[in-house]
């Protein structure tokens, strides 16, 4: 499996596979409806805006030329956070690929990309009831922040996100 910076040809494929991930991850999460809707073209558009601008913190993961999964991280956009605080925006592995590593080396690889930058620590938003992404999560050695706990609505459907954070070193 190979790790490297997404290029805009990469775009579609990031897009679609982001659009097929979340049909499966956030089924009975999410409504059908709204499920369905996912656009990837412009889901396309937007990983386009974030090569364009932020060209090597979107990496993906392939296996014999194919994109299998993607994550993408910068800075934390949360108001009133540290400085040197990253982000983990999205990680996203190819459903058939769930299990076999490939989100592992991922987040590995932004890892490392994240300390050579010198941030202290890194967040990321899950959907409470994304159990299979907490658990992830959990085993990279991110913890809940007990404060983050936000209710919105999404799809026509009341969903719950909770910020997890680590330290970086």
């Amino acid at each position: 499996m190979e790790i490297r910076i997404a290029t805009p040809e990469d775009c579609r494929a990031i897009a679609e596979l982001h659009v097929h991930v979340w049909q499966h991850a956030y089924r009975g999460i999410l409504p059908e409806h709204y499920l369905a809707a996912l656009s990837v073209s412009e889901r396309e558009a937007m990983w386009r805006r974030m090569v364009e601008r932020l060209p090597a913190q979107l990496l993906v993961a392939c296996v014999a030329g194919e994109v299998v999964g993607f994550v993408a991280f910068g800075a934390s956009r949360d108001k009133g956070e540290p400085t040197d605080r990253a982000e983990i925006f999205a990680i996203y592995v190819n459903v058939a690929c769930w299990s076999m590593g490939a989100g592992c080396l991922l987040w590995l690889q932004a890892h490392q990309r994240i300390m050579a930058e010198g941030y202290k620590s890194v967040s990321l938003w899950v959907l409470a009831d994304n159990e299979r992404a907490v658990r992830f999560y959990e085993r990279a050695g991110f913890v809940v922040d007990p404060q983050s706990r936000k209710s919105f609505e999404l799809g026509g459907a009341m969903v719950e996100e909770l910020r997890y954070v680590r330290c970086v070193g």
